[in-house]
């Protein structure tokens, strides 16, 4: 299981070119193949598409079971928000001896690319959700959203919107604008370490009208979040008076 980070070839480990080179068959969703072509070159390559998730987790284990080195891609971590789980489990079910030789290499998620580009939002207890509600019934995001919210995490939201939701993103904003300060700064990353890239920082009173999509990630501040000119930080909590920093790290 190969994390390929956010996009840009600068963005993936050595761990997860290392791994996609030793492989035999390299399976995912066809849109990851494209930033790596030259890494599958001569490779079989096994191109799934959207909302065949169990599929693809199936092929890996049965071609696991042949003895073949076998790679599955995801964008950005591969135990977040994506095919590890999966994959765990379909092997779990098959044969739970298989699961010796499964391997999860990390990879930069969203959340971090996106934090990286607009400063360090997340220099604080945060809390991650998606908005997609494909998987998850709506009132259990909305839950969660809430309890996030009222416990004052940063919040990092992804998959906001898709061309059949449209809703979910707006509904999020006016939740959270009950239990933040309308200017809590608010960091908007659409195309993290890819072509187009964009960085936006708004506030909590703006949010729902920025455009966004499923290749973008919002980071919400919370209480303590501030903004400096172009970048948002979220404090860890050290003391900071004449230019010296205290505190235990």
């Amino acid at each position: 299981m190969v994390g390929l980070g956010p996009g840009a070839r600068e963005a993936m480990t050595g761990q997860a070119l290392e791994a996609i080179r030793r492989a035999e068959v390299v399976i995912g969703y066809d849109g990851y193949f494209s930033g790596i072509v030259d890494l599958v070159e001569g490779k079989e390559c096994l191109a799934l598409p959207l909302t065949r998730e169990t599929d693809r987790a199936r092929l890996a284990v049965e071609r696991l079971r042949a003895g073949e080195t076998v790679c599955v891609i995801s964008s950005g971590d591969p135990g977040v928000y994506a095919m590890a789980s999966l994959v765990l489990e379909c092997a779990a079910a098959e044969d739970d001896t298989l699961l010796e030789d499964v391997v999860i290499v990390p990879g930069v998620s969203a959340v971090n690319a996106a934090a990286a580009l607009l400063g360090a939002p997340l220099g604080h207890d945060f809390a991650v959700v998606s908005l997609s509600d494909l998987l998850t019934p709506w009132d259990v995001i909305e839950r969660r959203l809430r309890a996030a919210a009222e416990a004052d995490f940063v919040l990092a939201l992804l998959n906001p919107k898709s061309q059949r939701r449209d809703w979910q993103y707006r509904r999020a904003a006016e939740i959270l604008a009950v239990y933040r300060p309308a200017e809590t700064p608010v960091g908007v990353v659409r195309n993290a370490y890819r072509p187009g890239q964009v960085v936006e920082v708004t506030s909590v009173r703006d949010m729902a009208g920025v455009a966004v999509d499923m290749f973008t990630t919002v980071i919400v501040g919370n209480s303590r979040t501030r903004r400096f000119g172009p970048v948002v930080v979220t404090p860890r909590g050290y003391a900071v008076e004449g230019g010296r920093v205290d505190g235990a790290g």
